[in-house]
């Protein structure tokens, strides 16, 4: 019997001494049963469009190759569609998760994560984000100097200015087609501006929020006799271009925007980066920080050459251009010019 108590009295002290101690933290990666770590990655995409799809397959297809026998990655993936309720819900619902790491694809996701995790530890990698300081998602492209970092798809926005009077050097009046309510438009439309009002051209601005808000706009552009239509990375105006494109083109009015979807949902050209590319270096560095312990607020922010110049060719020809003769004429600007032709997704040209 006193060895029985002296017994239980030991096990007492050792359960108390351990609750004085405090439990270590843990990581919320998973250790499966074969010792494998497999860390969740909760991905919330803005929009359902080409170029941020493409980001995601291969973020998805990069944690693939970075998977070994002893650590591997679970993604949760989720689309808001522009509704920033639907959004907030996807977070709060990553957070309940307990996911490892977040990320946002496109601004209004990165600066719905970035407020969602002001009092949690969740590290957030965004892709995509077009102005990540005027957004005030980091203090610099340098040194984040929050719990987050990630990938910009930036446009030089002079770059296409040069494209269009590459073209036609007789253009003297340009239409800026965008919604006003996207970050990732602000900066480009406003360099835009600066620009054709320096060179003396007329600048016509319509805007949408909407698939058919754009489809007006675009038509009241038809009216307005511009030369040719400038769009930056607008998400609004990429999910609307298959609904557009036509009438632009049966008008005669080249549609130059900036991402290579644009053009293959049917617009003129889309000059800017590689959103395949784009999504790599996301993945890679999502793995710095979960498989190198790095620190997001110390890792740069990645930015990338967005030289490429891609021309639908269907277009082209609809608009009686040559596409040789065009990639000649734009080759001075570009790292890059190449075809393409008019399709849904990237995959439909497989």
């Amino acid at each position: 019997m006193k060895k029985s108590i002296s017994l239980l009295l030991a096990v007492l002290m050792i359960l108390t001494l351990a609750a004085c101690g405090g439990a270590p933290a843990q990581s919320t990666a998973a250790p499966t049963d074969a010792g494998k770590t497999v860390y969740t990655v909760g991905i919330c995409n803005f929009v359902d469009d080409a170029s941020l799809n493409q980001i995601i397959a291969n973020i998805r297809a990069r944690l693939d190759e970075l998977s070994t026998d002893e650590v591997g990655f679970t993604v949760l993936e989720d689309n808001c569609n522009l509704d920033a309720n639907v959004m907030n819900q996807i977070i709060a619902n990553f957070l309940a998760q307990k996911v490892d790491l977040m990320v946002g694809v496109a601004t209004p996701v990165a600066l719905g994560m970035q407020a969602a995790t002001e009092d949690n530890p969740v590290p957030v990698v965004f892709a995509a984000v077009s102005d990540p300081v005027g957004a005030k998602l980091v203090a610099s492209l340098d040194a984040p100097g929050a719990n987050l970092t990630g990938t910009s798809d930036y446009l030089d926005t002079n770059a296409v200015m040069n494209l269009i009077f590459a073209a036609d050097p007789d253009a003297d009046c340009i239409g800026l087609l965008y919604n006003m309510s996207e970050d990732s438009s602000t900066a480009p439309i406003k360099a835009a501006k600066e620009y054709l009002e320096q060179k003396g051209v007329q600048v016509v601005e319509r805007t949408g929020t909407t698939v058919d808000e754009v489809m007006l706009a675009a038509e009241a552009l038809v009216k307005d006799g511009v030369d040719a239509v400038f769009t930056p990375t607008d998400n609004t105006i990429m999910t609307a271009e298959l609904a557009i494109y036509e009438t632009l083109a049966e008008a005669g009015i080249p549609h130059y925007t900036g991402a290579d979807s644009f053009a293959l949902n049917g617009a003129f050209l889309g000059y800017g980066v590689d959103y395949a590319n784009l999504g790599v270096e996301t993945a890679d560095m999502i793995a710095e920080i979960l498989l190198e312990g790095k620190d997001p607020g110390t890792v740069p922010v990645r930015t990338f050459d967005n030289g490429t110049a891609t021309v639908n060719t269907e277009i082209c020809e609809k608009l009686g251009l040559d596409y040789d003769k065009l990639a000649e004429t734009f080759a001075p600007f570009c790292t890059k010019v190449q075809p393409i032709t008019t399709a849904e997704s990237f995959d439909d040209l497989k």
